[in-house]
Formats: C-alpha cells, sequence, structure tokens
C-alpha cells in the first residue's frame, strides 16, 4: 500500500515539474497560487 501511495505522489510530482518545464518556472506558479490564496 504505502509502494503504491509513494508512487503516485512521485507521478503527482514528475507531472507538475514537467507541466511548467523548468524549476523557476514551479516557482512562479507557487508565487502565483499564493497570490490568488491571498486575494491580490
Amino acid at each position: 500500500m504505502k509502494k503504491t501511495v509513494s508512487f503516485f505522489l512521485l507521478i503527482a510530482a514528475v507531472s507538475s515539474l514537467a507541466a511548467c518545464n523548468t524549476v523557476h518556472g514551479f516557482g512562479r506558479d507557487v508565487e502565483r497560487l499564493g497570490e490568488k490564496v491571498q486575494g491580490k
């Protein structure tokens, strides 16, 4: 069970990084998400 959960978390992490192509892009996406949460 733990291996299955770990596998899906790994796939989700890789997919999210691949979606924005770079770690820099990932940082910008997280920053935008934070701004939306704060209502800016």
